[in-house]
Parts: C-alpha cells; sequence; structure tokens
C-alpha cells in the first residue's frame, strides 16, 4: 500500500469539500422537500387509493392537488405517523 502524505492545509480542504458534500446531500434528500404522488403514497403506506382519499376528506394527511393530481409532502406523511402513534405499554 503507498503512503500519501497531506499538510494540514491540504487535510482541511478536504474536510471542508466533504462538509459541503455533505450538506449537499442533507438538502437534496430532505424530506421536507420531497414530494410524493398518490401511487407512490398508498404503495408507501400499504392502503388502498379510496383509503387515502378518506384520510384527506377528513383532514388526517396533508397534500397539495394541482388539477386532478395530488402529491404528498413527506413531512407531512412522518407527521401523519408521528401523531398515529402508539406507544408500546
Amino acid at each position: 500500500m503507498e503512503a500519501i502524505i497531506l499538510s494540514k492545509s491540504d487535510l482541511a480542504a478536504i474536510k471542508d469539500s466533504l462538509q459541503e458534500m455533505k450538506e449537499h446531500l442533507r438538502n437534496i434528500t430532505s424530506p421536507a422537500e420531497h414530494f410524493i404522488n398518490t401511487d407512490e403514497f398508498v404503495k408507501l403506506m400499504g392502503v388502498s387509493p379510496r383509503t387515502a382519499q378518506v384520510w384527506r376528506d377528513e383532514g388526517k394527511i396533508g397534500f397539495s392537488q394541482q388539477g386532478k393530481k395530488i402529491y404528498y409532502r413527506m413531512s407531512d406523511i412522518e407527521t401523519f405517523l408521528e401523531q398515529n402513534h402508539q406507544a408500546p405499554s
């Protein structure tokens, strides 16, 4: 195995670059910024499209609508799951 010697400034530059990449990945994978459509939602939740509609009608889950297309924000899904979580006894 070959050894590589780095100066402190080179190491600091690498660390800074890695931190920037980490922040970028966090921003593009943030659940709060990610939307899924109804097909993806019903697969994720394991429910029928009708159940998804009932949840929307009852105000249980947040959604956005553009024409006939409906989208769910991942953060709204997480909130829905948290609000309906039953802790073990």
